[in-house]
């Protein structure tokens, strides 16, 4: 959709006030939200910010070409609302949302059935030279090394997201860890032994999208007592693309343990069996992290699990206390996650769970103080990206408003 003619641009620069309204409350009532990275209309309300500005149709147009690219703009974020739906069940900044984009279609007019703005590309690195390698070609091109992320699911289980938040959960059956434009990880939870409610890790699956000259499709998979050294067709290694093997299998303990390294999207997994159950530690760039589309709505390990499959830890008792604090000394989620272990099971063994995780949390987090992620701060994370562009873009909204 082409930019509106330069005569226009009084027109199609207007701010209507319920368009700021709408963003300003949308983006003060998520603030507040505790359940924001679940419902994830945040990133709806950017989405449609940004769709708009690139139409410069902010706020409707006074002529049909401009009104009809703000019309696709505000479907396209109706549509967006409706996938994350059953995620924002009283979530005040999504109802808001919702109410408000209902009252913009009637004032522009807009019906409710018709075209969308289409998703813009997602950003390809350059292939020449170091293209294949992440990490050597995210060097060159910005003067600095990627901002790396940490994700780990261990025990009950206990996942660490992306955003250092920190969940024992209840979830069942097969859930998606990751799912985003490189890479898919599934997880598959089972009831541990005598009880209905606590569960572990017993398989987990890892997909490998084909990327361009760097990667063709490739499968892990992992189950309790088959932790293979290799992918589902019994190579150690990706295909020779350009040279180069991008994806490599290697194990200091087959059967056991494997590590898996994607060279070509800045990607490590290392896959334990600890007792009698997986543990799964990711380390990836927050670029290759956040490049996911609306419908990639489910990932554990970018927004936790599900409210209702949220465990709390039950009060421990002295030994098990005592003996958690021999293996942790520092009483940070990993020290939580071994008495929660210890409480449900009975065994001094499953602390072993929670100190593989604290290993493999430090040998990929390069800053010591973000290793130890204390209760207190679990979940109060920095704001992410997509709030800052939501900021910025009414930052600049208001500022046009104001001139």
């Amino acid at each position: 959709m082409g930019m509106a003619a330069p005569a226009a641009c009084g027109n199609h620069s207007h701010i209507s006030r319920k368009h700021i309204y709408l963003i300003i409350t949308s983006v003060l009532l998520f603030s507040a939200s505790s359940e924001c990275a679940q419902c994830r209309i945040l990133q709806c309300n950017s989405e449609f910010v940004a769709a708009t500005l690139e139409m410069g149709v902010i706020g409707g147009g006074g002529r049909e070409g401009g009104n009809a690219g703000y019309c696709s703009a505000l479907r396209s974020y109706a549509l967006c609302t409706q996938r994350t739906a059953q995620r924002c069940r009283g979530d005040l900044a999504y109802h808001s949302a919702v109410q408000g984009i209902e009252d913009l279609l009637i004032q522009h007019r807009c019906p409710k059935t018709g075209p969308t703005v289409q998703p813009r590309p997602l950003p390809q690195a350059p292939l020449s030279g170091d293209g294949c390698f992440y990490e050597k070609a995210f060097v060159k091109r910005e003067g600095r090394t990627p901002e790396y992320l940490h994700c780990g699911v261990f025990g009950d289980p206990h996942i660490r997201t992306f955003n250092d938040e920190f969940q024992t959960c209840a979830v069942q059956g097969a859930w998606p860890l990751i799912d985003n434009q490189y890479l898919y990880i599934q997880a598959t939870s089972s009831p541990t032994r005598g009880s209905a409610y606590t569960t572990v890790l017993t398989k987990i699956t890892v997909i490998f999208k084909n990327w361009r000259e760097c990667a063709e499709l490739q499968i892990y998979q992992a189950e309790v007592d088959n932790v293979p050294p290799a992918f589902v067709d019994g190579s150690m290694t990706g295909s020779d693309r350009r040279g180069h093997q991008s994806l490599r299998v290697t194990s200091r303990d087959p059967g056991r343990h494997a590590e898996i390294s994607a060279t070509h999207i800045g990607t490590m997994l290392v896959v334990r069996q600890i007792d009698r159950s997986l543990s799964l530690s990711v380390r990836s760039p927050r670029a290759i992290v956040e490049s996911y589309t609306p419908e990639q709505d489910l990932q554990l390990c970018v927004w936790g699990c599900p409210v209702s499959q949220r465990l709390g830890t039950p009060p421990p008792s002295t030994i098990a206390y005592s003996h958690c604090l021999s293996v942790l000394p520092v009483r940070d989620v990993y020290f939580q996650a071994c008495l929660f272990d210890l409480q449900v099971t009975g065994s001094t063994n499953s602390s072993a769970s929670a100190v593989a995780a604290l290993e493999d949390a430090r040998a990929v987090i390069s800053d010591p103080k973000r290793i130890h992620l204390l209760m207190g701060r679990a979940g109060n994370t920095p704001a992410s990206l997509p709030m800052v562009v939501v900021i910025s873009v009414l930052a600049e909204i208001l500022r046009r408003a104001l001139s």
